[in-house]
């Protein structure tokens, strides 16, 4: 796979994108247009990357996922795979990948049977705080930061674990990306969104060091 260095103590090669997985089913994957673009400018600004601030989008069925080792997922509703289409994730994920799925309030039952097609002898699992994502460059001692409330429950991270390494990090009832679009679009407090940035800069971090 076509992927980068990590990110400490060598700087990711200018010009690398994070991307944003185009999926079927109905679901609006292009939710949050500005959110990877604030994200990759965050992580240029706080952990030295060179990150581009246009980010890819990328077909789950396509060979042009694996030049991405972050793929960011998002949306509100139904998420369809074909079987070429989880074939080629699951790879993906496999070969070193890193899948973030960012569930925008209303994916869930959906994007659970899809992934359970792409790796249906695994389930998400809740990480414990103390787990390494949560604990890169910034410290998250009680988990996911709370962006938005939605049905007012606590933000939960799950993962998906392949021999014993993080492949998919699902961040639920937080609304991850809604924080990193730009201010005026959800009118944030700063720190509320640079709750979100931190924790996104996390992933990133821990993405491109597997």
């Amino acid at each position: 796979m076509n992927f980068i260095t990590p990110i400490q103590p060598t700087p990711t090669p200018a010009g690398m994108k994070l991307a944003l997985l185009k999926y079927n089913g109905g679901g609006d994957w292009y939710a949050n247009p500005t959110s990877l673009t604030n994200l990759a400018r965050f992580c240029n600004q706080n952990l030295g990357t060179g990150l581009d601030a246009e980010y890819a989008t990328v077909e789950v069925g396509s060979p042009e996922l694996f030049n991405f080792p972050f793929i960011h997922m998002t949306g509100h509703g139904n998420v369809v795979f074909s079987d070429m289409e989880a074939q080629n994730l699951r790879q993906y994920l496999i070969a070193g990948g890193f899948l973030h799925i960012d569930d925008n309030y209303g994916m869930d039952p959906f994007v659970r049977v899809a992934m359970k097609k792409v790796f249906p002898e695994l389930e998400f699992t809740e990480l414990p705080f103390n787990h390494e994502i949560y604990r890169q460059k910034y410290t998250f001692a009680s988990g996911l930061p709370k962006i938005h409330e939605h049905d007012g429950k606590p933000a939960r991270g799950y993962g998906l674990i392949w021999q014993g390494r993080l492949i998919s990090f699902y961040s639920h009832e937080c609304d991850l990306g809604d924080g990193w679009e730009d201010p005026d679009v959800h009118n944030d407090p700063p720190e509320v969104r640079a709750q979100a940035l931190r924790m996104g800069a996390n992933l990133v971090q821990y993405a491109f060091q597997q």
